[in-house]
Order: C-alpha cells, then sequence, then structure tokens
C-alpha cells in the first residue's frame, strides 16, 4: 500500500496483491483485496475487465442491493451522494474515487459490468474490502508515559506522524510513537495526524486527568450555499478561564504582519461587516466558542480555527480546525438537448454535499404549484408543452435559497438524414414516372392528329386501278373542308351509319370523262364503313 497526496487529502492505493476472478472469457482483476484507510481521506480503489462479446452499456461498483435484489450504483446510493467518482480509461480500466471518508463506509466494494448481450450481467465476488480508521493517541505506562498514534488497521509505507501539544505542533517522527518521555503530571493535551494530511487528526487526549485543556470543533467540514450564513462551533475544556479569543483563517496569513501570529478575522477587510463572535467577552473555563459569517462567498471557502489565551498559557495555531466550502446551486439537465419523447432528469447540484440534511422543490416558472421534490426531478415522455424554465429551491435549518433557472427546450422530433434522403428519392421518382406517362401520353394522342398519322391518307394507285382500303388500319379521319374548289361540288357530308366506323362514303353525282375508267367499287369484307357508288354510273 502507498500514500500520496490529492490535494488536501490522503489517498489510498493498494497495488501488491492482484484478484483475477470470472469464467467463459469474463475477468475482473482487482488492484488489491483490501485498503486501509484514514478517515476524513480520499481512496481509490480500481479494477480492469474483459467480456467475450458484445457492448457494455454499463459499469458502476456497489455495496448493496436493493429490495429486489439489483445493485444499487454508488453514485445513486443516498449514503455517498457528493462522495464518489468514477473515472475510467480506454483499456478497460475502472476507478472508484470516494473523499471524506467515513469508519460507516467500511464494506466490500464489487464491480459490475453490463453489456447488450441479453443476461450478460457479471460482477464479481469477492470485491475489495475497504476499512476505515480513526487515529487514536493511546497514553500507557507509569511514572513516565508512552504516546502511540493508533489505527485500526495497518497503514503501511511508512507514514510519518506529527504530534501537537496544546495545539501547537511540536515534533515529527516516522515511528507511530511519541520519541520524547512524557511525566505522569504534565496536565498538557497531545494529538497525532500522517504528515501531509493533517486534516483528519486524532481527538485530543489528556496524560494526567480529565481537566488539561483542550479545544474540540463540532464539525470538522460544513458545506454552505452562497449567499447564506454559517455558525462555526468549537468547544473548549480546561483549568484555566479564557482571557481573550479569536477566530483566524490560515488563507489569509499573507494579509497578516507577521505570518506565524494569526489576525482576528473581525479586522480583515474581506470579512468587514460580516463575521461575528455571539459569545465572545464571556469569561469561560468550559463551553461553547462560535464564529457565525454571514452573506457567504465563494471566497469564504477555507479551514477556520480558534485560539485563546488564558492567565496560564496559550492554545497554539497548528492543530486543524474546520473547513468550511461555499457552493453555488445550479440546475444540470441530462441529457443537455431535448428531443420530444426522451426521458429528461433535472439535478439540483453543488460542490460539495451540503449539510443540515437539506430539503430539494423544484419549481416551474409560470406554475405556481410544486412539480417535485428530492435533488433530482424526472420527466418521462417529455412533450412540448413541457418546455420552459425550471429552477430548485434547497431548505434546511439555516434558511432557503434558489438556484438560476435553466431553459428546457423541447425539439420536436427529427427526421434521420437516411430517411429524409429516401423520401426525397422516392418524391423524385415518382414526379419522373408521372412526367414520363404525361409525355407518352401526349405523344400517343398527337399521333393520332390529321398532321401527323400517315395512315389517315387515302393512297391510290396512278395507273386507275380500283381503291382497296387496308382492312388492318384502325381509324380512318374525314375531311371536314372548310374551302374547295368547284370541282368538288359534288361532295355531300358524311353520316356514319350505326355500325359503320370512321370510313366516310362518297356519293357521285356526276363525274368528269377522264373518270370513265373507273370500276365499281368492291364492298368491304368487314364493319368499316363502305364506299357507295352508282353502278351504273361507274361501268365502263
Amino acid at each position: 500500500m502507498s500514500l500520496r497526496s490529492t490535494g488536501s487529502v490522503l489517498v489510498v492505493s493498494l497495488w501488491s496483491l492482484t484478484v483475477v476472478l470470472g469464467q467463459n472469457g469474463w475477468n475482473v482483476t482487482y488492484s488489491t483485496q483490501s485498503i486501509c484507510a484514514l478517515k476524513g481521506s480520499t481512496v481509490e480503489m480500481s479494477c480492469s475487465y474483459t467480456f467475450p462479446s458484445g457492448t457494455v452499456t454499463s459499469t458502476f461498483w456497489f455495496t448493496r442491493k436493493d429490495a429486489d435484489w439489483n445493485p444499487v450504483n454508488l453514485s445513486d446510493d443516498p449514503d455517498y451522494r457528493g462522495r464518489v467518482t468514477y473515472r475510467s480509461d480506454e483499456k478497460n480500466r475502472h476507478t472508484l474515487i470516494i473523499t471524506d471518508l467515513r469508519e460507516s463506509d467500511s464494506a466490500e466494494y464489487k464491480f459490475i459490468l453490463i453489456t447488450d448481450q441479453p443476461g450478460r450481467r457479471w460482477f464479481v465476488i469477492p470485491g475489495v474490502t475497504l476499512y476505515v480508521t480513526g487515529l487514536q493517541v493511546d497514553v500507557t505506562g507509569g511514572d513516565i508515559k508512552t504516546l502511540t498514534c493508533n489505527t485500526t488497521c495497518p497503514l503501511t509505507g511508512n507514514p510519518t506522524y506529527i504530534w501537537y501539544k496544546n495545539g501547537q505542533q511540536i515534533d515529527e517522527s516516522s515511528p507511530h510513537q511519541y520519541k520524547d518521555p512524557v511525566y505522569s503530571k504534565c496536565e498538557d493535551s497531545f494529538s497525532c495526524s500522517v504528515k501531509g494530511h493533517e486534516d483528519p487528526h486524532s481527538p485530543t487526549v489528556c496524560v494526567q486527568s480529565v481537566y488539561c485543556s483542550r479545544v474540540t470543533y463540532t464539525q470538522r467540514r460544513i458545506c454552505v450555499l452562497k449567499g447564506s450564513s454559517v455558525d462555526i462551533f468549537c468547544t473548549y475544556v480546561g483549568r484555566y478561564y479564557v482571557t481573550s479569543s479569536l477566530w483566524f483563517s490560515p488563507k489569509q496569513s499573507g494579509r497578516w504582519r507577521d505570518k506565524l501570529i494569526p489576525e482576528d478575522l473581525t479586522t480583515d477587510p474581506g470579512y468587514a461587516g460580516r463575521v461575528e463572535y455571539p459569545d465572545q467577552g464571556r469569561r469561560k473555563y468550559r463551553g461553547l466558542f462560535t464564529l457565525r459569517i454571514t452573506d457567504l462567498r465563494e471566497e469564504d471557502s477555507a479551514e477556520y480555527r480558534f485560539t485563546f489565551k488564558t492567565d496560564k498559557f496559550e492554545w497554539g495555531h497548528s492543530l486543524p480546525g474546520t473547513s468550511l466550502t461555499v457552493t453555488d446551486l445550479q440546475v444540470k439537465m441530462t441529457p443537455a438537448t431535448v428531443t420530444e419523447g426522451q426521458n429528461v432528469t433535472l439535478t439540483c447540484i453543488t460542490s460539495c454535499p451540503l449539510t443540515d440534511n437539506p430539503t430539494y422543490i423544484w419549481y416551474k416558472k409560470t406554475v405556481t404549484s410544486i412539480k417535485a421534490s428530492g435533488q433530482s426531478y424526472s420527466i418521462t415522455n417529455i412533450r412540448s408543452e413541457d418546455s420552459g424554465e425550471y429552477y430548485c429551491e434547497v431548505r434546511n435549518g439555516r434558511g432557503s435559497m434558489n438556484s438560476s433557472a435553466l431553459m428546457v427546450t423541447v425539439a420536436g422530433k427529427q427526421t434521420s438524414v437516411l430517411t429524409a434522403s429516401v423520401e426525397i428519392t422516392v418524391v423524385v421518382l415518382v414526379l419522373i414516372l408521372c412526367l414520363s406517362g404525361f409525355i407518352w401520353f401526349r405523344r400517343k394522342n398527337d399521333s393520332k392528329s390529321p398532321s401527323s398519322d400517315k395512315r389517315n391518307t387515302i393512297n391510290t394507285e396512278d395507273n386507275g386501278q380500283n381503291f382497296h382500303p387496308d382492312p388492318n388500319r384502325d381509324t380512318y379521319t374525314a375531311l371536314n373542308m372548310r374551302t374547295r374548289s368547284p370541282d368538288y361540288d359534288t361532295l355531300e357530308s358524311v353520316h356514319p351509319g350505326t355500325n359503320s366506323d370512321m370510313y366516310s362514303s362518297l356519293n357521285m353525282t356526276t363525274r368528269s370523262p377522264d373518270y370513265d375508267t373507273l370500276k365499281s367499287v368492291r364492298p368491304l369484307s368487314d364493319t368499316n364503313t363502305q364506299i357507295n357508288t352508282e353502278p351504273s354510273d361507274y361501268e365502263n
């Protein structure tokens, strides 16, 4: 196991042991079987996995199952809210990160892999066992006492321990025992921490009796909303009355006249008019001391410590106090863009888990009634009328605050590019077919007109032989002459019979001697209209 720094927290990672479990191509390789981590620190545990086929649809870690025996994703578990982060890479390596560890986080953590193959949900037992431990100073011996900084599980990697006496750092040592002898009549208090990660220090203990001077902070971490107010408490217990006290922040040490001597927050221009000590001026050797900051700003995020003076000694400045985080309130929408018919989740997010058991309430502008409660608000099968501005309200013992509104715009269902291309192609083909049919029909009709159909002419032989219409011809068109030569005055109007087709009759009453050679026309054999003549007039 090794200890490494991430910001101001302790990250514990182990890689000395590899566990490979699985079957039929399914394998999960854990980096270790167990981890021992300090309370208040950050831990990382990781694994890599392989699977035979399909696509991974979901991966997460869990410690328990719900009533239906389904694993509960740690990121959805209320006990881990705001403290869990997942990290993965392209090599199928997945890492779980838990911050601000609590002793209740001690559990077995299992990784689950879900693919798109039916029934192919896989997890491995056992997983990684996490032990969360605090630091405790144990006092042993007779007249000369021995101080030991102990944990409930072994921290390997040879960490360096820091020792505090009456709130002031006095020593560093690699062994977990304080190197100097401590006599039994000592009225001082002691505490220890791990170097580089002093925040999760041990509780302060007395060597001789319970009446030594001690300062205990009620909350080690506080997360509050921007614009609200906060009260930070600590309790002093000792033999001597407090003559003066103040609160300070090491973050502001750059403004101090002497960086080793803390200055009162009430004199800091950055806190002007926003800091007060409700119980200042009271002489007491036991009780609560309070720091109140109003109209909180994000730059107020810092560590705050308490120090005091008595007639006999001064409390030190080194022992970590309470860390304050000031967060804004925002609404996040998943997915980022919304199409009608989708499921949408709105989440009220902060940069840290809010203290004091907050209550979340959801509103939609222009709607007076409450839409929902809870940190997340889900809308199933969203419709266009669901469009609008949504915001969340957070209520706790310190008051209430509204987030800025998020505009939710629901777009209509979009047709895919492929579908649109197919539809356009079909329309174009239909238009082409219709146009082709129209042109073909037009040409067919035009082919039947007198000016274009050569079949509509009456052919005779130049040698004066009998005229025989072609029986295979379809339609013969009658000539409608608007003007004519006097030579055609003998022609009469055509009146086809009921059974006739489209052949016109010639009724010759007179003729020129030039036509004496014409003989009688033989009647047609089919139902076509005959050319009627008078036999006596057409005989030679």
